[in-house]
């Protein structure tokens, strides 16, 4: 059955795959975002299309539909560079967007569905992740604004939905990559691509010994909308991510040997501040709840990310910030 389905942030990484989903189900799909971390050449190939409109709206202002049958709330710089440049608009958009979001969920009775992070479990003390886990998260430190904006953002959903009912998802992220990361966007994956790419060396921050999992972005798109699916009953919050682990010393090494050349790695700039040690998502409920686990391997989803970076001509795309 077709609905109406509203997708904030939907001309960024994930929203404009999830776009590319909902379109072709069928759907009436409304993609709102303010372009500041979204490209619109993410969603360029939906223009012209009925049941694709494209609103350029910041989510820090209100904003209301007459009829909204699903809210996927993807809003929200994520990669350190950007979110840590305008620290306060970060945390506006993760309360004031997820705020807005509820509201016209509460007067639509739209289903909302947060898209939250793997951030809110801080530099963890457990291994790995489980979503009973409450997290190791310096509330004062340059990452708060996007790992304690997230944590309140989860905190707004489940209040609306004991204090008003309202019907939510909330789904944690776990690292993420494929084909339209935006190429300055300072994290490590298309870090590495463009520099092998580029022929210069790959630079790595710490030891390279930390580790993180990928998952691939059409493994996460499923299970986003497989939450939404869920019945009522179901709000999450859920891990989806890949539970396979590998260090940025070992990715950076993939990277190398799929795109070829001379390229070398050094271990060049020193750890961010309350960079997690390791990073790992329990998949257990999504398994069980949503029948959902990754499926494709790293260096099935590094070509084929590797070949779109291949593809794009870089003068397309603008650093948003200095410190990408």
């Amino acid at each position: 059955m077709s609905k109406t389905i509203l997708v904030t942030g939907g001309a960024g990484f994930l929203g404009s795959h999830l776009c590319d989903r909902l379109v072709a189900a069928g759907h009436k799909v409304i993609c709102m975002d303010n372009l500041f971390t979204g490209v619109k050449l993410n969603i360029a190939h939906l223009e012209g299309n009925p049941n694709f409109e494209f609103i350029r709206h910041d989510v820090t202002e209100s904003f209301k539909f007459e009829s909204i049958d699903q809210i996927y709330n993807l809003a929200c710089p994520a990669a350190p560079g950007h979110y840590q440049f305008n620290p306060v608009k970060t945390m506006k958009t993760s309360v004031l967007g997820t705020m807005h979001a509820l509201g016209l969920a509460k007067r639509t009775k739209a289903t909302v569905l947060q898209a939250s992070t793997s951030e809110v479990y801080g530099d963890p003390t457990v291994h790995p992740q489980p979503e009973s886990y409450r997290g190791n998260v310096n509330p004062i430190g340059p990452r708060a604004c996007y790992d304690e904006g997230k944590r309140a953002a989860e905190s707004l959903m489940f209040d609306y939905h004991r204090q008003y009912g309202t019907a939510i998802k909330v789904v944690r992220i776990f690292n993420t990559y494929g084909p339209r990361m935006h190429p300055f966007d300072g994290r490590v994956v298309s870090n590495f691509i463009r520099q092998a790419i580029a022929g210069e060396p790959l630079t790595i921050y710490g030891d390279g010994s930390q580790s993180r999992s990928f998952c691939y972005v059409d493994d996460l798109i499923e299970g986003l909308i497989r939450t939404m699916e869920t019945p009522a009953e179901f709000t999450g919050p859920v891990n989806i991510g890949n539970p396979h682990e590998f260090t940025i010393a070992q990715l950076a090494a993939s990277v190398v040997r799929l795109v070829g050349g001379t390229s070398r790695v050094e271990v060049a700039r020193p750890l961010p501040q309350d960079d997690p040690m390791q990073r790992c998502p329990d998949i257990t409920l999504a398994e069980k709840v949503l029948q959902w686990k990754s499926t494709v391997q790293l260096d099935d989803g590094l070509r084929r990310t590797i070949e779109w970076f291949k593809s794009i001509d870089l003068t397309q795309f603008r650093a948003p910030t200095p410190n990408y």
